[in-house]
């Protein structure tokens, strides 16, 4: 009952975070504007989005089998990529839910831990974020001023913000946090044989050990290269999932391939905001980086945004829904003869 209480409460603030930054999005737009430049878009461009994203979504489903491999276990890409879209449909509902709930999904499916599936996960995650970072400083050493000024002022400078705000003038009590952290985990240590008699510590150092048995599947994949190869895939069809959008709209449409790079990274950024799927802080951002670097006027940015995001939305919902149903249905058992 609490649970269902905390995840409504959680799933509300979420909501309220996104339509909050929504309505940011859409402040001083000329809705007549947009209204007619969404009538003609070009949509057929949707389609060939949605397929380099659901090329992406395989390669990830493949590559995480890659990272179980080495527990033992080798499970089908049919249900890995069923779990992976169980888990980003739980995304629409609260942020970063959908990690735990594609390894229960894999879990139920293939017999395997969940706990051990969360150190994959982890280390999944990891190397996106990783890849990520890469492909920014990249794009900030060899692209031009108004990008590397946006991302600057509108990303990095923020977070810096944000970070020495949070430790400006409470270090202190930062500080003795940490210590009180690192004592309690030392204790945890001394005292493991005695804390494991109860039920409480027996199950959370039995999901400490699953996670780093995940974590240690890095160091012991089989097919590195392959792995490699998948991320750097991945990203490429992320990169074209991005870019062949820009032909739905005319003055988006000069856009090159380099372009998409740019709004990749934003949208990416955008994405880990913490709201369901990136709601309201993918529109505001891309829009604004439109605006401000290419000179796209805010209604033409926001209908890109729009185009964008909603198609993945729509695609990730349905094929998430069914994924679902195929992972969690109940196989009723033939009648007695």
């Amino acid at each position: 009952m609490r649970k269902g209480i905390l995840q409504t409460v959680k799933f509300i603030i979420f909501l309220t975070v996104g339509v909050v930054l929504l309505m940011l999005a859409f402040s001083n737009v000329n809705f007549s504007r947009l209204a007619s430049d969404l009538k003609e878009a070009d949509y057929s461009w949707l389609l060939l989005s949605i397929f380099f994203g659901f090329i992406a979504y395989v390669s990830r489903a493949r590559r995480w089998i890659l990272l179980v491999n080495p527990l033992g276990y080798h499970p089908s890409l049919k249900n890995a990529f069923y779990a992976l879209m169980t888990g980003y449909l739980a995304n629409l509902a609260l942020p970063r839910i959908g990690e735990i709930t594609r390894c229960v999904a894999l879990g139920k499916k293939e017999k395997i831990p969940v706990d051990q599936l969360i150190g994959t996960v982890v280390v999944e995650r990891t190397i996106d974020f990783l890849s990520l970072l890469t492909i920014m400083i990249f794009l900030i050493i060899t692209s031009g001023d108004q990008i590397t000024i946006f991302l600057r002022e509108s990303i990095l400078v923020p977070i810096q913000q944000k970070i020495f705000s949070a430790f400006g003038s409470t270090w202190i009590l930062w500080m003795v946090l940490l210590v009180l952290i690192f004592a309690g985990f030392i204790l945890l240590i001394r005292h493991k044989k005695r804390l494991r008699k109860i039920r409480f510590f027996a199950k959370m150092f039995d999901l400490a050990r699953g996670i780093i048995n995940g974590l240690k599947t890095i160091t012991n994949l089989k097919r590195k290269w392959e792995f490699i190869f998948l991320t750097v895939f991945i990203w490429i069809n992320y990169a074209l999932m991005t870019w062949v959008v820009v032909f739905s709209i005319e003055s988006t449409s000069h856009l090159s391939f380099g372009d998409s790079i740019f709004l990749l990274v934003i949208g990416g950024l955008a994405m880990s905001a913490p709201v369901q799927s990136g709601l309201g802080a993918f529109h505001y951002i891309i829009s604004r980086g439109l605006l401000f670097v290419m000179g796209i006027p805010l209604e033409e940015g926001l209908v890109y945004a729009l185009l964008t995001h909603e198609s993945q939305l729509i695609f990730v919902a349905i094929v998430g829904t069914i994924s679902f149903f195929i992972v969690f249905k109940k196989h009723n058992s033939p009648p007695s003869q």
